[in-house]
């Protein structure tokens, strides 16, 4: 079999020579392109990661000015926790300090006073004929003041006689059938009303030998009421 020679005219060359630098500008142009898209991704990695390292440092020192206001806010709340503690216990002293102030106007007969406590009425014996002196049935400012007396070692906070107060520098004198308080006059019977508690006042006075006894033995009239409440006025003046 014999081969054809194929005879390659010039339209042919020119015409595979172009479509051979065609293909080869396609392919070139391809790979520019490849090579431009990486390097715009490596360009835009680089980017993202200088942005992500700067948002990154401004985080660590955010949180590091956190740390140190935290710190700050913690010292200040110590301070205030120390200033609360020491108004706390000015409050407390001034609270004291009141307390003190009322307990001595109290004791002052200055303001009026109520609570539990008891009264204590001491009256003139019975008349007696064949008692020649008469002083001997009547009640005289010492047996106001054994009375008296026992109640404010009894821890009684108040103490009054026929409604008025007394003080530490009251006075009682006797004369005839009345006796003077601090210079009023008050007649028999005499009713001695104490403030506190008054089981321990009763007991006091009930004790065998003591104070009820040896008013009865003087034939005095000597009796004792608890009260639930009683109220004593200030001292007129004070």
């Amino acid at each position: 079999m014999k081969l054809k020679k194929i005879k390659v005219k010039g339209k042919h060359f020119i015409l595979s020579l172009v479509c051979l630098v065609l293909g080869f500008m396609i392919a070139f142009s391809y790979h520019l392109t490849q090579i431009e898209t990486q390097n715009e991704n490596r360009d835009i990695s680089a980017k993202q990661y200088e942005k992500t390292l700067v948002l990154r440092n401004q985080l660590i020192a955010q949180e590091e000015t956190n740390r140190k206001l935290q710190k700050e806010l913690n010292k200040k709340q110590d301070k205030v926790l120390k200033n609360e503690k020491g108004l706390a216990k000015e409050a407390q002293v001034f609270l004291n300090l009141a307390e003190d102030t009322e307990k001595y106007r109290m004791f002052l007969g200055k303001v009026k006073i109520k609570g539990k406590g008891v009264k204590i009425t001491l009256s003139d014996g019975a008349y007696d004929p064949k008692e020649v002196n008469i002083n001997n049935y009547l009640v005289h400012e010492h047996h106001v003041f054994k009375v008296v007396n026992e109640l404010y070692i009894s821890g009684a906070a108040a103490v009054a006689i026929n409604g008025q107060r007394l003080t530490s520098h009251s006075y009682i004198v006797c004369n005839g059938p009345v006796i003077t308080v601090d210079g009023v006059q008050h007649p028999a019977p005499f009713v001695i009303s104490a403030i506190g508690d008054p089981d321990v006042l009763s007991s006091s006075l009930n004790l065998t030998g003591g104070v009820k006894d040896q008013l009865v033995n003087d034939n005095l009239v000597f009796t004792l009421e608890k009260e639930n409440e009683i109220m004593l006025n200030p001292i007129l003046g004070s």
